[in-house]
């Protein structure tokens, strides 16, 4: 083989191993800056267990970081107001599902606080809260685009039915595995396109919805291991989360996932093609 043409198949080579290590970096950067809110509200986790503030107590000072944080996001422009609209209604959300698992026994927060509704630290909804600012950043930052996505007639129901399941399996069956299920059939042909350094991806929406619940519940651990709530079993000592919960969380995360993309094709962003 002549040098040039050697010199030239090296010179491929490297591209070739370079660039997807490249793309995988610059990816990993716009997950990081999407995480910014719930990357904060752990930090405030970690910080606030390890150095008391003073005057409030811990779940108060959280509370006002949550908030603090997010008037700077929004006039910083990292925030959107459609975001924000999002936010506050998750939080709602999460904080009604709060306030029944606490009274049920679920989980609990033991510590003391002035800011707190039948138990349940406001800040609480701020963590569900984080995956609505996770999810729209994300949106926003890699130009996402759902492909095939269901309509809302299927959509909305499904959603409505996997949130409501969280309040009546206490009374009546769990059917979390038959929603998880109509979730595959549903959704079996849709895609999410998202670019990245102006290359453009696709993956199957079910695999993405596994992936996010997964990391959510490592998140989970995280938030349980600085104290952000208890459940019964971490009483005495920190356990790790049990891994049931990752379909609870699995199931959070498309009912959030759903809300999202629901206002999107509100708004004529997603293809149903």
């Amino acid at each position: 083989m002549i040098p040039e043409a050697k010199s030239g198949l090296l010179t491929i080579g490297r591209k070739n191993v370079v660039r997807p290590f490249r793309q995988l970096v610059i990816f990993g950067w716009e997950q990081a800056l999407s995480c910014l809110f719930p990357v904060v509200i752990f930090a405030s986790l970690a910080l606030t267990q390890i150095i008391p503030l003073p005057f409030l107590a811990r779940y108060d000072w959280l509370l006002i970081i949550c908030l603090l944080m997010q008037v700077w996001m929004v006039r910083s422009g990292l925030e959107t107001r459609d975001g924000l609209k999002v936010i506050t209604l998750f939080h709602i959300i999460g904080l009604a599902l709060e306030i029944f698992k606490v009274n049920m026994g679920s989980w609990s927060y033991p510590e003391e606080g002035y800011f707190k509704v039948f138990g349940v630290p406001l800040y609480s909804g701020f963590m569900y809260a984080s995956v609505a600012s996770y999810l729209c950043q994300a949106w926003r930052r890699l130009n996402v685009e759902l492909i095939r996505w269901p309509s809302l007639w299927l959509v909305v129901p499904l959603a409505a039915a996997i949130y409501l399941n969280f309040f009546t399996h206490h009374y009546w069956l769990d059917i979390r595995w038959w929603l998880s299920g109509l979730v595959v059939i549903v959704f079996w042909r849709a895609w999410v396109h998202f670019e990245v350094n102006g290359t453009s991806y696709r993956m199957p929406i079910v695999f993405s919805f596994v992936l996010i619940g997964f990391f959510i519940w490592i998140a989970e651990n995280i938030a349980t291991f600085f104290g952000a709530w208890e459940y019964p079993n971490q009483t005495n000592a920190w356990s790790l989360v049990h891994i049931g919960k990752l379909s609870s969380w699995l199931l959070l995360v498309i009912v959030s996932f759903l809300i999202v993309a629901s206002l999107k094709q509100a708004k004529g962003r997603i293809s149903r093609g």
